[in-house]
């Protein structure tokens, strides 16, 4: 199986080993467009891996900080209380650079710049970019994929 992240589309297709679609979600990537340099708050161009699933068995909406569950569940409450807070919850797909000098090592290392394919709140609008480099999705997407792909998928992004 393969993924592939369109910037364009802002649309993550999985496919299988024959190249048939498998599925095909709506996401959204980052706000400040395309770009690999650390801190840019930008999404990765290029491939990558999956390099690392964190979350499995855990409940639709849990709330991570630093790839941990909080032991937070995100409600209407706590998103009021944390406006500005960047939500990663339910599922981390954490994505590895695969081309050095572009997306690994040195100033421009996805898995470095904590890349993921993670869900986020169900009121953040897909289609549209407006991440802050990572690729959302939604809860009950993120939770399908992950149980549909393997750490080492292979990983395009394509602008």
């Amino acid at each position: 199986m393969r993924i592939e992240i369109s910037i364009q589309h802002q649309t993550l297709t999985l496919f299988d080993d024959f190249g048939g679609v498998k599925a095909r979600y709506r996401v959204s990537t980052a706000a400040n467009g395309v770009g690999c340099e650390k801190d840019s708050g930008r999404t990765p161009l290029g491939g990558h891996i999956v390099r690392a699933k964190i979350g499995a068995g855990m409940p639709l909406n849990t709330v991570f900080v630093g790839r941990r569950p909080t032991g937070e569940i995100l409600s209407p409450q706590l998103a009021a209380q944390y406006p500005k807070r960047d939500w990663i919850l339910t599922r981390i797909m954490w994505l590895s650079g695969s081309e050095i000098g572009r997306n690994r090592l040195g100033n421009v290392d996805s898995m470095q710049r904590y890349i993921y394919i993670h869900g986020t709140p169900d009121s953040e609008p897909m289609g549209q970019p407006r991440s802050h480099g990572c690729v959302r999705m939604r809860n009950q997407d993120v939770v399908e994929l992950f149980d549909l792909v393997d750490v080492g998928t292979s990983v395009v992004i394509a602008a």
